[in-house]
C-alpha cells in the first residue's frame, strides 16, 4: 500500500521486461524514451497513484540505452500509475512535456477513460494527470488448470466473427451484470449457441484497451468498434465485470479458458498499424510524449506531420527496431500469458511497409516468420490498407490466410447483382487457387466471407441498396457506396411477402454459398439469426441497439437453416478439402476430383463460362486424392452443387451412371426444412429459381 506524503523505496531494478511486472515480492519498472535519452538533462518519472488519487512522482533512476527502469519493492497489484518525461524538445517532432501524464505501452491493464479538455493536447502546457486513464499493475497469477488450446485444424476451422459486448448486451438470457462482457461473452447460452451452430472459432473485435474520440464524445456517441487502440497488452476495461484494477486481466482469462472448454479458439482482432493519438493536433496520451519519432511515421520534410496509411491519422513507425519489438512482445503476452489461439490483423498491408511500397518480406514478416510462438498461431491477414498500392490481396507469404476481399465481391454480384461472373466465381467457390497457390499456400489462406462488421450485415445485404448512416453524424458521407447489395424491390423493412420471400431466399443462398465452398468460412455475428442495423454499413460509433445482437427478433428458421448448412460441411471431407482441387483424376475409375456441368447434365467446355447460362453444377469427387496424419486415404461421399442465380426455375439433368449411381438431397435453399428425396443418374428436376440444391452419392459416409 502506497500513501501520498510517505517514502517510496526505489532500487535499481532491471532494464527488461519493460512494463511494470510484479514478481511477488515487488515490481520491476521499465519504459522506452529514447528522446529523454538523447537529451543530458533528460528524465523518465515514474508517477504513482494512492487510493484516494494523490500522486506520487519518484524519478527512474538507471538507464540502459534508451530504457529508464527501477524496482519498487513495496508496490505490487491494483496499485495505478503513470509516467512524466522530462526532455528538451529539439525539433517540431517532439512532444516531451512534463505536464503530460502518460499510459505505459506495456501496461497490463487500464483504469478509467479520457476527459476530453484542452490538457490533453500537445500545444497545451495544462497538467492532464486529472483527465488521462491510469496504468495498472496487475497479479499475473491465474489458475489455467487443465486448459488446452483445441487446436482445431484450418481446413475445419469456422470462424464467427463477434464483439464481445455486442453479443450479450441484449440477451435476455444472460445475468444482466454480465451482459456485454468477458464473462457474458463465455457464459452458458452463449456457449450453447455457438456450440449448436458449429462454429470451431470467436474472431472477437478489438479487446485491446481503446478510446472514444473526441468528435465521438461531443456528438453524443462512442467508439463501438474498438479501432483506435492506446495498449496493446490490457484488456479494455469496459467489457469487465468486477472493475478495473486488474479485474479485467482474470476476467478475460476466464472467457478464453470457458470457450477452450467448449472447443472454441479465441482469435483477436489486433489494430498495430496505429493508435488512438491520431495525427498532429490529436490528443498526448502514451506513445506521443514518450517518443513521437519513434513510435510514428512522421514526415521526412515535415516533422510535424505523420505518414498515414490508415485513415487514422497517423501509422506505427515498423522501420524502428523498439516498435517491432513492442509489437512481438505484444503478441507472444496474448498467446503465452492470455492463451488466445490467433490473431486477425487489421489494415495489415501498412505492417509491411519499409518505405513506401509494400514489401511483402518487410522486418514484421521476417519476425513473425522466425518467433517459435507466434509462427506457430492462426495468423489472419486484412490484406489492404488506405495508401497507395495498398490493396494486397493474394500477396501475403505463407502462413497466412487473408480475408479474401475479392470471395465477398463475387458473390455478392452473382447472388444480388446477377452479374455475369460465372468463370471467377469457379474460382472463388474451390478455394481462389488463382490467388494462393502460386506460393505454395494452401486453400486456407482463402478467409471467406460475405459479410463482416464492415458493410452491410447479410439481412442487410438484401434488403438495402443504399447506405443509410445518418445516425454516425457525418450526414451519410461515410462508409462505403460500393456495397453490391439489393433491396428485392422496396428499401429496407416491409411487409411485402413476395419481398420478403425473396430476400430469405437470398440470404440463405448467400449462407450456403459461403459454407460450401473450399477455404475458411467466415460468419458474422447475427447473421444467423437476422441481424439488421438498418441500413447502416459503418456501425463503427453505435454501441447500441443498432449494433447489438437482438435476441428477441432471432429468426428460427434462418438459424436452423445454417446450423444445417455447417453441420453438412463439416459432415462432408470433400467439402472442407486441405488442398487445392487440380482437375486431375484421382480415383480408380480415372474420375477427377472436380469437375464442371451445364444444367444439360454435359461436361462444360471453355466456351460454357461466358455465355450467360443461368446455372451450374460442379461435382465433387468423395475420394479427396488426400491423406490424413496417418497418411491414411481420407475418403467421404461425392457430392453434387448445383446453382441457379437466376429468379426462374429451369431444368436441371443430372450427370450419367459413370458419375455416380443414385444422389440423395442433402441441402435445398428452398425449403424451410429437411426433406429426404433422391434421384437416380441421369434424371430431370427442376431447379428452383435462385437456389442452391446439394446432393450426395447414396453410399455410406466414411469420417475424413
Amino acid at each position: 500500500m502506497i500513501v501520498a506524503g510517505a517514502p517510496v523505496r526505489l532500487w535499481r531494478g532491471r532494464p527488461y521486461p519493460l512494463g511494470a511486472t510484479w514478481d511477488g515480492a515487488g515490481t520491476n519498472v521499465a519504459v522506452f524514451s529514447e528522446a529523454a535519452a538523447a537529451d543530458p538533462s533528460g528524465s523518465v518519472w515514474l508517477c504513482l497513484f494512492d487510493d484516494s488519487g494523490a500522486e506520487i512522482p519518484v524519478e527512474l533512476p538507471e538507464r540502459v540505452g534508451s530504457v529508464w527502469h527501477g524496482y519498487l519493492p513495496d508496490v505490487g497489484p491494483g496499485v495505478r500509475y503513470g509516467f512524466r518525461v522530462t526532455a528538451a524538445r529539439r525539433g517540431p517532432g517532439d512532444l516531451q512535456e512534463r505536464s503530460k501524464l502518460l499510459l505505459d505501452p506495456y501496461a497490463r491493464a487500464v483504469s478509467g477513460s479520457v476527459r476530453w479538455t484542452d490538457s490533453v493536447q500537445p500545444d497545451s502546457d495544462l497538467d492532464s494527470a486529472l483527465d488521462v486513464p491510469r496504468s495498472v499493475i496487475v497479479n499475473p497469477w491465474f489458475d489455467w488448470g487443465d486448459d488446452r488450446r483445441p487446436g482445431t485444424p484450418w481446413h475445419r476451422t469456422v470462424l464467427y466473427e463477434a464483439h464481445v459486448r455486442g453479443m450479450t448486451a441484449r440477451h435476455p438470457d444472460v445475468p444482466p451484470e454480465h451482459r456485454g462482457t468477458y464473462l457474458g461473452m463465455c457464459s452458458p447460452p452463449v456457449i450453447d449457441h455457438l456450440q449448436r451452430l458449429g462454429v470451431t472459432a470467436v474472431e472477437l473485435m478489438p479487446v485491446h484497451q481503446f478510446i472514444s474520440s473526441r468528435r465521438l464524445v461531443e456528438l453524443g456517441l462512442r467508439n463501438y468498434w474498438g479501432y483506435d487502440s492506446i495498449g496493446f497488452f490490457a484488456p479494455h476495461n469496459l467489457f469487465a465485470v468486477g472493475g478495473d484494477r486488474g479485474q479485467q486481466v482474470r476476467e478475460f482469462k476466464v472467457m478464453v479458458q470457458t470457450l477452450h472448454q467448449a472447443g472454441i479458439e479465441v482469435i483477436l482482432d489486433v489494430v498495430y498499424n496505429h493508435t488512438a493519438e491520431g495525427g498532429a493536433g490529436g490528443p498526448v496520451l502514451s506513445f506521443k510524449g514518450l517518443d513521437n519519432a519513434a513510435y510514428y511515421r512522421l514526415d521526412p520534410n515535415d516533422a510535424t506531420r505523420y505518414v498515414d496509411y490508415t485513415g487514422t491519422g497517423n501509422s506505427l513507425n515498423m522501420r524502428n527496431p523498439h516498435v517491432l519489438q513492442l509489437i512481438m512482445d505484444s503478441l507472444r503476452y496474448w498467446v503465452e500469458e492470455m492463451h488466445v489461439d490467433g490473431f486477425r490483423f487489421d489494415l495489415a498491408a501498412a505492417l509491411a511497409r519499409e518505405l513506401h511500397d509494400v514489401d511483402r518480406l518487410s522486418a514484421f514478416f521476417d519476425l513473425i516468420q522466425q518467433d517459435p510462438v507466434i509462427s506457430r498461431v492462426k495468423l489472419i491477414a486484412e490484406p489492404w490498407d488506405v495508401g497507395e498500392g495498398g490493396y494486397q490481396v493474394g500477396n501475403f507469404p505463407p502462413g497466412w490466410s487473408e480475408w479474401n476481399g475479392r470471395y465477398r465481391d463475387c458473390v455478392r454480384d452473382l447472388w444480388c447483382r446477377n452479374a455475369n461472373v460465372l468463370g471467377e466465381f469457379a474460382s472463388r467457390l474451390t478455394g481462389s487457387s488463382d490467388l494462393y497457390e502460386h506460393v505454395g499456400r494452401r486453400p486456407h489462406a482463402s478467409i471467406n466471407f460475405v459479410t463482416a462488421h464492415d458493410g452491410f450485415t447479410l439481412r442487410d445485404l438484401v434488403s438495402y441498396a443504399h447506405k443509410h448512416n445518418e445516425a454516425n453524424g457525418e450526414d451519410n458521407r461515410d462508409g462505403t457506396d460500393d456495397n453490391r447489395s439489393t433491396n428485392c424491390g422496396v428499401e429496407g423493412e416491409t411487409d411485402d411477402a413476395e419481398v420478403n420471400s425473396r430476400r430469405e431466399r437470398l440470404r440463405r443462398n448467400l449462407l450456403a454459398t459461403l459454407l460450401l465452398s473450399q477455404g475458411v468460412p467466415m460468419l458474422l455475428a447475427g447473421d444467423e439469426i437476422g441481424r439488421t442495423q438498418g441500413g447502416n454499413n459503418n456501425a463503427y460509433a453505435q454501441d447500441n441497439e443498432v449494433s447489438w445482437l437482438d435476441w428477441s427478433a432471432a429468426d428460427s428458421s434462418l438459424l436452423d437453416f445454417t446450423r444445417r448448412a455447417v453441420a453438412l460441411r463439416a459432415a462432408e471431407p470433400t467439402l472442407h478439402r486441405r488442398r487445392f482441387l487440380t482437375g486431375a483424376a484421382v480415383d480408380a475409375a480415372g474420375r477427377p476430383d472436380v469437375a464442371w456441368f451445364r444444367l444439360d447434365g454435359q461436361l462444360m467446355g471453355s466456351e460454357d463460362w461466358n455465355d450467360g447460362d443461368p446455372g451450374v453444377v460442379v461435382w465433387l469427387n468423395g475420394e479427396l486424392g488426400e491423406t490424413d496424419k496417418r497418411r491414411t486415404p481420407v475418403v467421404g461421399r461425392s457430392v453434387i452443387v448445383a446453382l441457379n442465380a437466376t429468379w426462374s426455375e429451369v431444368e436441371l439433368r443430372l450427370p450419367d451412371r459413370s458419375w455416380g449411381e443414385q444422389w440423395d438431397l442433402l441441402l435445398d435453399t428452398t425449403a424451410a426444412d429437411v426433406h429426404e428425396e433422391s434421384w437416380s443418374a441421369g434424371s430431370t428436376l427442376m431447379l428452383p429459381a435462385a437456389a442452391v440444391v446439394v446432393l450426395g452419392a447414396a453410399v455410406g459416409v466414411l469420417s475424413g
